[in-house]
């Protein structure tokens, strides 16, 4: 079955991110999260100086984010490193897909804002 088959196309649902279901803030960012047709879609805004391994990582208490990422970047430019070293730059206008096990940082004076369809849901909760 695929994940379009398991959805409710039947009943209309439209939400908002200026009234979001859940505010999450943390150092130098927050995450809004709206839940729809049974899943979660998270604006992430991530201001300069923000870095996973310093603001989220002492939230989360892993020491990569095991969050995997289905995002459109909205601004900003953000660097990123896997666990197996290899790194990353990501800009506004790109659709990203990011496994697990990962750091990133804002690069430069320009917030990142991601519009995240996979790792919304449990992002920066605390443990």
């Amino acid at each position: 079955m695929s994940a379009l088959e398991v959805w409710d196309f039947e009943a209309l649902e439209i939400k908002n991110f200026k009234s979001p279901d859940e505010v999450r803030n943390f150092s130098h960012g927050k995450v809004e999260v709206v839940n729809i047709m049974g899943g979660s879609v998270g604006r992430l805004t991530l201001e300069p100086g923000w870095r996973w391994s310093l603001d989220i990582k002492p939230l989360v208490n892993t020491e990569w984010c095991e969050a995997p990422h289905f995002q459109y970047q909205v601004s900003g430019h953000l660097h990123g490193v896997m666990a197996d070293g290899t790194e990353f730059d990501t800009y506004a206008g790109e659709v990203v897909s990011i496994p697990p096990n990962h750091d990133g940082w804002v690069v430069g004076n320009e917030p990142v804002v991601f519009i995240d369809f996979t790792g919304a849901a449990n992002y920066a909760k605390k443990t």
